[in-house]
């Protein structure tokens, strides 16, 4: 599912007058100027995750005119996104409209040159393959330790720069991930060779997650951008990325250099096991959300589903391309391609097995 939305116009010659004017306080900025702001506006950026550091994250690369912005998220809005999720109103709660599609509209009242495009979809390595086709640069805005992985895995083989980012609590990390520079800095596997174990991390279910700690990482992955792509060759050869840590309860702030670690196996080892394994398990377990994600072979008959749902189900709504219902005592919400969210659960085998009954294997 994608929506793709036009620049802003108002005439091409007050356009064009508009358009210098409205970010020349910016181009002001010395290590910026005209070059690096021309650069930056012929720069494409996907952001994996439209959530609380996506939609914060999404929000700068419009107001600061990147020329390209690709949205990736398989979630839909729900209200305890609220607080801290910038872009969602309450109507888009309400309604669960899904996050990319929410997220582009509300970019879309911003205007600019950005041109925004949006995919409600689950990012696997395929789907990342065609989302990142003419990008400069990957942005996430993820909130699990699979998807950081996988994407580390798919731009360190393509020798595509990415920005980490993760916040929990009031504290939270940053690491660019850069394939130029000398001395070429860290990936997330030189730090981290392999994910913890789950059950030995906080999450924001556990931990809980403030607003000012969401801004603050995403700020400092939104001036990584900037600085990376409007550079020139020789700007970017001076980029010494580090891992950054803060936290805003306490005021704390530190920055640790990030070398490229020399038994690394991804980015010295060129393995990819995060990339190269099954792209697709059939149910995911959604981190803190009593929810499970549920992939069909490919898109459903959507006549048979919905003369099934009627048949058989409660609260049958369909939400433009989506169709939600209660059914079993879960709330079943289904997209076109056939994925599936199953609240109420977080047993895979209970949702794989709803799935298969009301929607078909």
């Amino acid at each position: 599912m994608t929506t793709p939305h036009p620049p802003a116009s108002g005439g091409p010659e007050a356009g064009a007058a508009d358009m210098a004017r409205r970010f020349d306080r910016q181009k002001r900025f010395a290590p910026l100027a005209e070059a690096g702001q021309a650069r930056w506006e012929s720069s494409s950026v996907l952001l994996v995750g439209v959530g609380a550091l996506g939609g914060s994250l999404a929000q700068s690369m419009v107001r600061m005119g990147v020329g390209r912005l690709v949205l990736a998220d398989r979630d839909v809005v729900e209200p305890t996104n609220l607080p801290r999720q910038v872009l969602f109103e309450d109507r888009h709660a309400r309604d669960r409209v899904p996050k990319a599609l929410a997220a582009q509209e509300s970019l879309a009242r911003i205007g600019g040159p950005t041109r925004v495009e949006a995919h409600a979809l689950h990012v696997d390595g395929a789907a990342l393959a065609d989302l990142a086709e003419g990008i400069d640069l990957i942005l996430d805005g993820t909130d699990n330790l699979a998807s950081r992985y996988l994407i580390n895995d798919f731009a360190v083989s393509r020798r595509l720069a990415w920005i980490y980012g993760g916040v929990v609590g009031s504290h939270g990390l940053v690491l660019p991930v850069l394939p130029e520079g000398e001395p070429p800095g860290a990936c997330l596997r030189c730090l981290f060779p392999e994910p913890p174990p789950a059950q030995g991390l906080e999450t924001c279910e556990t931990a809980g997650v403030i607003l000012p700690a969401v801004s603050a990482v995403a700020a400092l992955q939104a001036a990584a951008a900037l600085r990376w792509l409007s550079g020139s060759a020789a700007a970017r050869a001076t980029f010494r990325p580090r891992l950054m840590q803060l936290d805003v309860w306490t005021q704390d702030f530190l920055a640790i250099e990030a070398p490229r670690q020399a038994d690394c196996p991804c980015c010295v080892g060129r393995q990819f096991p995060f990339l190269e394994q099954a792209s697709n398990p059939a149910a995911v377990v959604l981190c803190g959300r009593n929810t499970v994600q549920v992939r069909g072979p490919g898109r459903p008959d959507a006549a048979r589903v919905r003369a099934v749902v009627r048949a058989h189900a409660r609260e049958v709504i369909e939400a433009g391309p989506l169709l939600r219902f209660d059914v079993e005592g879960l709330r079943i919400t289904l997209f076109p391609d056939g994925r599936a969210l199953i609240e109420g659960t977080e047993d895979p085998g209970l949702a794989r097995a709803v799935y298969d009954r009301y929607v078909g294997s």
